[in-house]
């Protein structure tokens, strides 16, 4: 009976945060598992200097390498807390398909939608995984700007579910640029305050800071569109 094979991709995270300009690339291998004969070890390899090979380490320098940083409170409360700046865009994006005029308005809405949905996902994950308490579902109802920046008033959230037509679509994208750079500003704190250590909370991080960014750059271009 032939054994099975199976591919083995090594992240070494642990090099790349805690050696910097000296990370370690990951070479993928393909080997046996099974009856017939065990994986193949696998290989981590150093880079050169430009123009040069890099060069594989052997099994007692991969021993050596420093493992990944742990997650720390930086880490979990920022977690908790996105969970919980999220949750109000879903608020805000569940409004605009009865309140909304412009069509780049309700598609925009439906993008931030998945996208922070999925984005929550991760993070329930991240802090279940880690042992950490999941927020409640209505606590980011008691939070204020200073906690999570960016976060509407009571008044604000009232205030856009009562607009229609093209007030709403103005008011919506206005507010919603804020939320957004309010979650810059989160990830700002988080390394502020020694986070982002943890090669997967720094990985998150960086990925919510490039797809609001890009986010809100399409939100300015569709706020001087609905402006003219």
């Amino acid at each position: 009976m032939f054994s099975s094979r199976r591919r083995i991709l090594i992240a070494v995270v642990a090099a790349v945060a805690a050696l910097g300009a000296s990370a370690f690339a990951v070479v993928q291998l393909t080997g046996d598992d099974g009856p017939d004969g065990p994986a193949a070890a696998p290989h981590v390899v150093q880079p050169g200097a430009p123009g040069q090979a890099g060069r594989a380490l052997s099994p007692s320098e991969q021993s050596q390498l420093p493992p990944p940083p742990a997650h720390n409170a930086a880490d979990t409360q920022f977690m908790q807390r996105m969970i919980g700046h999220h949750a109000q865009a879903l608020e805000m994006t569940a409004l605009v398909a009865d309140r909304a005029e412009s069509r780049d308005v309700s598609l925009l809405a439906k993008r931030i939608e998945t996208s922070q949905r999925d984005e929550i996902a991760q993070m329930q994950r991240w802090l279940t995984e880690r042992g950490e308490q999941l927020p409640g579902p209505h606590e980011h109802h008691a939070a204020h700007d200073a906690v999570m920046p960016g976060m509407l008033t009571p008044e604000q959230m009232s205030q856009l579910a009562a607009a229609r037509g093209a007030q709403f679509d103005r008011l919506f994208v206005d507010f919603m640029i804020r939320h957004h750079e309010g979650a810059l500003t989160m990830v700002q704190q988080l390394y502020g305050a020694g986070g982002g250590l943890e090669p997967a909370s720094d990985r998150f991080a960086r990925e919510v800071n490039a797809d609001q960014g890009i986010e809100i750059r399409s939100l300015r271009e569709l706020q001087g569109r609905l402006a003219s």
